[in-house]
């Protein structure tokens, strides 16, 4: 999550996710709604989006999130519901046939979480119609934290926390959520890492959770060392042996990303984050939806650049090309390339979310980020986990395989690139690239064609 509000200490917030504008809902008397002043940040080339817009509005009721229309008229961006969501992914009449993650359980992994969480998902679920998960568990296996609501890393990371939970829930309504909680805030190079890896091998080792999403990286190059970075592994290791899917965003910087501590510095030449590149990893891309007020697309899904931020991408300088990625080999050359697929991530096209932890913020906010992305697939790979009555495990080798058969499932993306912040990207292409993956996905058709190919990965070519 991109840092959503500087701090004096320059220490980062969550790294891979943009909270484009804080709708804090103020209780008003009576009269319609108002908007303060808005204030979009300047930014010059090479400088870390963050943040990327702030603002207010003033809302009538606490209870009332923002439309589409609103967000038009007072922010000029499309802001977006969960119930919107679920219509542009085409999961209304998965869910009418009872696919809705049930018996399934999702990890969510964020360091300090939200005291709040339990609370501000109800909120939003009592909004939009949506049931409460059956099982919100929150543990804290690599040490406890305290949540400090006067110190700004924390604050970043509850709102990723938030962000994280609420749509993972949205997308698979009943599947169990695990919210695993760590002590130290992931920056850049190995902090706050040794304490994510402890964590995600105690969900693993104790069979917790069909699948991990991750919404944080650090850039490949900060780390001292690539043993360092590769001494980290064990996790995804023990989940690639174990059977447990593991996600993670691609990154909001297109093909560069932070070199600084802060987030402040942008690399200048192409760059990647780990723990998307990983091959054991599945790396969620961002795509830019245009939806109606009732969710419909009103045109194709494009790549999320949109001036605040771009679908992170490329090949990795630590991780050589993976066998599941020889059939793109063109395309990748020799290095593992990344995203795999990609799901809503613009901040023209933010998501509405709740949270209440934050004593002078309370209300509604708008968010963007592959820090989206990644929750929402969860969701998506909770749903195919139902139907097969199991956890899928490493997806990669699937996903490439219904890419090479063309599987109406995948929604092919063939507009925009990620070049940003100075850097030249990759354009999207007809089939795999390096700025959406292999595309986004049509959830009705995706989910059983997941299912079959991770029943049967030799799905042969269609002629």
């Amino acid at each position: 999550m991109l840092s959503l509000a500087t701090s004096r200490s320059r220490r980062r917030v969550p790294t891979l996710a943009i909270t484009a504008l804080s709708l804090a809902a103020t209780l008003l008397a009576s009269g319609p709604a108002h908007s303060a002043p808005l204030r979009i940040a300047a930014r010059t080339a090479g400088a870390h989006p963050v943040p990327a817009v702030t603002g207010h509005l003033l809302a009538g009721t606490s209870s009332s999130p923002p439309t589409t229309a609103l967000c038009q008229a007072t922010f000029h961006i499309n802001c977006y519901s969960p119930v919107q969501m679920r219509t542009a992914y085409h999961l209304a009449p998965l869910y009418g046939l009872g696919v809705t993650g049930a018996g399934r359980t999702i990890a969510i992994v964020d360091a300090f979480g939200s005291p709040t969480i339990r609370h501000d998902l109800h909120v939003f679920d009592q909004t939009y119609g949506i049931a409460d998960p059956p099982s919100l568990k929150i543990i804290q296996p690599a040490g406890h934290s305290t949540f400090n609501p006067n110190d700004p890393v924390q604050i970043g990371w509850g709102q990723e926390t938030t962000l994280d939970v609420e749509y993972a829930h949205a997308i698979a309504p009943r599947a169990n959520i695990l919210l695993v909680e760590t002590p130290v805030a992931e920056t850049e190079g190995v902090t706050g890492f040794p304490e994510i890896v402890a964590a995600e091998n105690y969900v693993v080792d104790h069979g917790l959770a069909d699948v991990i999403t991750q919404s944080f990286g650090a850039t490949e190059t900060t780390f001292p060392t690539q043993q360092s970075l590769l001494d980290l592994r064990s996790a995804f290791i023990n989940a690639n042996e174990r059977g447990v899917t593991v996600l993670a965003s691609s990154g909001d910087a297109g093909a560069t990303n932070p070199i600084s501590q802060d987030g402040s510095v942008l690399s200048t030449v192409p760059v990647n984050s780990w723990p998307s590149s990983d091959p054991l990893v599945t790396s969620i891309g961002g795509t830019q939806l245009h939806l109606d007020a009732a969710g419909h697309k009103t045109s194709p899904d494009v790549t999320w650049n949109d001036g605040f931020g771009a679908s992170g991408g490329g090949v990795s300088q630590v991780f050589s090309r993976p066998a599941f990625q020889d059939g793109v080999s063109a395309i990748v050359g020799a290095h593992r390339g990344t995203p795999d697929v990609s799901m809503s991530a613009a901040v023209d096209g933010a998501a509405i979310f709740y949270y209440s932890f934050d004593p002078a913020h309370v209300g509604w906010h708008l968010v963007g980020g592959t820090s989206e992305a990644s929750p929402l697939f969860s969701g998506i790979v909770a749903l195919t986990a139902q139907l097969a009555h199991r956890s899928l495990g490493n997806i990669n080798q699937d996903l490439y395989t219904l890419n090479r058969v063309r599987a109406s499932g995948i929604v092919d993306v063939t507009s925009g690139d990620n070049s940003f912040a100075g850097v030249t990207g990759y354009p999207a292409l007809p089939g795999y690239d390096m700025a959406t993956g292999i595309g986004t996905v049509d959830g009705f058709a995706f989910v059983p064609q997941l299912l079959l190919a991770s029943q049967h990965p030799a799905l042969p070519s269609t002629p």
